[in-house]
């Protein structure tokens, strides 16, 4: 049996479908399991034990080939990458992500059997069947659903960490003279709708600090680095953003007593870690329990949300805005507080 997995991006995407493979595993022990992802997301598939290989989608260079006008080379490419594909004969391919651009992919590595997960864009049409999975906000419900429908165990969340990664997160913890617990905080998304203001995190920065005895570090891309930067310019917080890649992130949040964020891949990381996690969520709300997880989501549900990609608030995000400091600590699990 081999089976491809299509499961693109994002981070929080790929992190929530991390257990999706020792499922598989576990019915189909002698399987060969591939997972397609797009570049820059491959670290967490490539150390997941029950992958046995990861095929890198590499988007941005095709995407530079096609904006510099070398529609020969780009094609050459995109022909060699597809009959490789197709030369590893798979069974079974599973659209993880529901979308176009990964329906394609399932269609095109040849595989008799094509399973899609919720397809939107007209997807499903590129498929052999079709599976519609129930809302339920539990996190990576999608995924115990399909393995429900595949006669799986159901898929058990994991973050996988490397050697390099624990090492690369204690160095950086050394260089930045943490020896104690700390709280690893995610405050940085693509989408403004989606975070809680920065005059918060400084002050809640500086409570866990204060009241817990909690070195709050702050993690985030290279693009978060301005924020990051007005957050802990009063030095209650420690600035990692931009200084970690994937598997020195995922070590920093595993290694975390406590993880605080907004909806984006860090967070769920926590989550999957098994890290008492506390989640503010606004715009959008992907999940609100995590069964045998120690989660607490913090949301409001107004009637505008969740807005997703389409706020009509003006900016004023009052779905986020309205949570407050004093709430977030109380939310904070008593085992965190009296350690």
């Amino acid at each position: 049996m081999r089976i491809l997995i299509v499961r693109l991006s994002a981070l929080g995407d790929v992190v929530m479908a991390g257990g999706l493979p020792a499922a598989l595993r576990a019915r189909h022990t002698d399987a060969h399991i591939a997972w397609l992802v797009q570049e820059g997301f491959e670290a967490l598939p490539a150390a997941n034990p029950a992958v046995d290989e990861v095929i890198v989608w590499p988007r941005r260079r095709w995407r530079q080939l096609g904006q510099r006008r070398r529609y020969g080379e780009l094609w050459r490419a995109m022909r060699g990458f597809i009959a490789a594909l197709r030369r590893r004969r798979f069974d079974l391919a599973i659209d993880a992500q529901g979308l176009l651009k990964s329906a394609l992919w399932v269609r095109l590595c040849g595989a008799a059997e094509r399973l899609g997960v919720d397809p939107g864009e007209g997807s499903g049409w590129l498929m052999t069947r079709v599976l519609r999975t129930p809302s339920d906000k539990t996190f990576a419900a999608e995924y115990n659903h399909l393995a429900k429908a595949l006669g799986l165990p159901a898929p058990q969340p994991q973050l996988p960490l490397t050697d390099s990664g624990r090492a690369a997160a204690g160095a950086l913890l050394q260089q930045a003279g943490v020896s104690g617990a700390y709280a690893a905080l995610a405050p940085f998304t693509t989408r403004p709708q989606k975070h809680w203001p920065e005059a918060a995190w400084r002050a809640l920065a500086a409570r866990l600090r204060g009241e817990l005895g909690l070195m709050p570090l702050l993690l985030g891309a290279a693009a978060d680095r301005p924020a990051a930067g007005r957050i802990a310019a009063d030095g209650a917080a420690i600035d990692l953003a931009g200084r970690t890649d994937i598997p020195t992130a995922a070590a920093l949040v595993a290694g975390a007593r406590l993880v605080i964020g907004v909806d984006t891949g860090l967070t769920h990381m926590g989550v999957a870690a098994g890290v008492p996690t506390l989640a503010l969520f606004g715009s959008t709300c992907p999940y609100l329990a995590a069964p045998g997880r120690p989660l607490k989501v913090l949301y409001r549900g107004l009637p505008c949300a969740p807005c997703k990609r389409a706020p009509t608030c003006a900016g004023a995000h009052p779905c986020l805005t309205a949570i407050g400091v004093d709430e977030v600590l109380r939310a904070i699990p008593p085992e965190i507080v009296t350690a």
